[in-house]
């Protein structure tokens, strides 16, 4: 990562592991790379510390939201300082794959391969993963000059429809291209901003590979956050103790339905829909109760903030980023609706049916993946899906879930026990990209995972997934020319 001005980073002690400089547009740059001390992540965590490009305030950008007007030269030269120090590693200890991660890494598979002065890295596979394509990256030719020098026969690699997008030269030039789940690889290949066409184009190298979570960090059996843990499996128990905490701290009634929103307020998470929507099943007499935790744009905030004074008692905001509260909410809420207008993969209903919690999402990229509907044939479902992006849907969504929960109590208790024995773990993740990696020829050991006894045998209705197909015999010939 860069060293971003972070509380957390700030927090921790780094230790400098390798200092090198590099040549950007006649100017020459010093830079250090830096290891977590004692990997207490569990893992080796590096930063590249950049002076004067990332030690400021936020991440994207300043304390007002402005966007910082340098962002094309301070990614440009994360990646140049990454491939810097990876140039620095014995031959035999250079990493087996380059797996970079949305726009700010996606030039790192074009200049390995036609930058003079990374192309000993050229053998070593890139993977690609996309994890929200409305923000490519995009730059002008004017900037080209921060560019590290390149073969000239590669500048067509650079350009999409007259200007630089690394996003497109990622999906040119990497061994890979993954999106973080299979619908939102589908809906990329029909709206990507202008990369429809070549998304399709590069099929063959695509794969969508749902994101997993860390189920040790989100565990109700041992989770500090929440009022409540979950003991010898008493799920009812579990959810009312938490329910009752959440009603006792906001004023809902607690025979009620809790209902619940947790993220950006912002239109990409659809939570300008929720506003009109709730007050329409409030004035109607739906008997629910509806709670909202985040911060984003100011209008919606300030609905939230007006009807929290207008519907005492039925609904209430908290307009914070408040950690400890989101686990709460999870684990005491019946309900966490997700009405998103664009989801890559999402997690929170992967943390709301971890905690039991049964979510009500439209039908959009990783939601629909994740939350088959609980009218599906097949027994598979898990929550309750709608899929255009307006108020009826939505208000239909609600109606089926509050007349579910006070018509059909044993539904709901079957339905909470279903999906939190669902295994949302990266552990399971992890094998779709280790297969991945081995498709385009990269020397990947197989992981071993501890078992866990302790873990819910996998629900009949669940469909296990056919292994991924080994590579075909051809791949040996690099081995050979090697």
């Amino acid at each position: 990562l860069p060293k971003y001005d972070l509380k957390w980073i700030r927090k921790r002690e780094w230790i400098t592991v390798y200092e090198g400089t590099l040549w950007m547009n006649w100017r020459q740059i010093h830079f250090r790379v830096q290891q977590e001390a004692g990997n207490t992540q569990g893992y080796p965590m590096f930063v590249v510390d950049l002076p004067g490009l990332y030690d400021r305030p936020g991440i994207y950008n300043d304390p007002d939201g402005r966007p910082y007007g340098d962002e094309v030269q301070r990614y440009i030269a994360f990646q140049q300082a990454v491939l810097e120090w990876l140039l620095s590693f014995p031959w035999h200890d250079r990493p087996r794959v380059l797996h970079c991660h949305d726009h700010h890494t996606a030039l790192i598979p074009w200049m390995v391969k036609y930058c003079p002065a990374y192309q000993q890295l050229a053998p070593i596979p890139t993977v690609f993963t996309i994890h929200n394509g409305q923000y490519q990256g995009m730059f002008g030719w004017s900037n080209g000059d921060y560019l590290p020098p390149y073969e000239a026969s590669a500048k067509w690699l650079l350009d999409w429809n007259g200007i630089i997008n690394p996003m497109a030269t990622a999906i040119k030039t990497a061994w890979a291209v993954t999106t973080v789940s299979e619908s939102y690889l589908y809906e990329l290949h029909q709206n990507s901003l202008g990369l429809e066409s070549l998304l399709r184009q590069e099929w063959r190298k695509e794969a969508g590979i749902v994101n997993g979570i860390d189920a040790q960090v989100w565990d109700p059996a041992t989770d500090p956050m929440i009022v409540q843990r979950l003991e010898n499996e008493d799920i009812a128990g579990f959810k009312l103790r938490n329910k009752a905490a959440l009603c006792e701290w906001f004023g809902f009634p607690l025979e009620w339905p809790l209902i619940s929103f947790i993220g950006r307020i912002v239109s990409e998470k659809g939570a300008d829909l929720l506003p009109d929507t709730y007050r329409r099943f409030i004035q109607n007499g739906g008997r629910a109760s509806f709670l909202v935790l985040g911060t984003g744009e100011a209008w919606t905030q300030n609905e939230f903030r007006r009807m929290a004074y207008d519907y005492g008692g039925r609904f209430n905001a908290v307009i914070d980023y408040n950690e400890a509260l989101s686990h709460q909410i999870y684990a005491g809420s019946d309900f966490l609706i997700m009405p998103s207008r664009v989801e890559p993969c999402g997690l929170n209903q992967m943390y709301a049916m971890r905690y039991g919690t049964i979510p009500i999402v439209r039908s959009v990229g990783g939601l629909k993946d994740t939350v088959p509907d609980i009218g599906e044939s097949d027994g598979s479902g898990r929550g309750i899906r709608f899929n255009q992006f307006s108020i009826e849907d939505a208000y239909y969504a609600l109606y089926r879930a509050v007349s579910m929960w006070h018509n059909e109590p044993g539904v709901v208790d079957w339905l909470r026990k279903k999906i939190m024995a669902v295994d949302f773990s990266w552990e399971h993740t992890i094998e779709k990209y280790i297969a991945v990696y081995r498709r385009i020829g990269a020397n990947i050991a197989p992981e071993t995972f501890v078992e866990q006894t302790e873990e819910p045998a996998p629900l009949p209705a669940e469909p296990t997934l056919p292994k991924p197909a080994k590579a075909p015999r051809k791949a040996s010939k690099p081995k050979a020319k090697k």
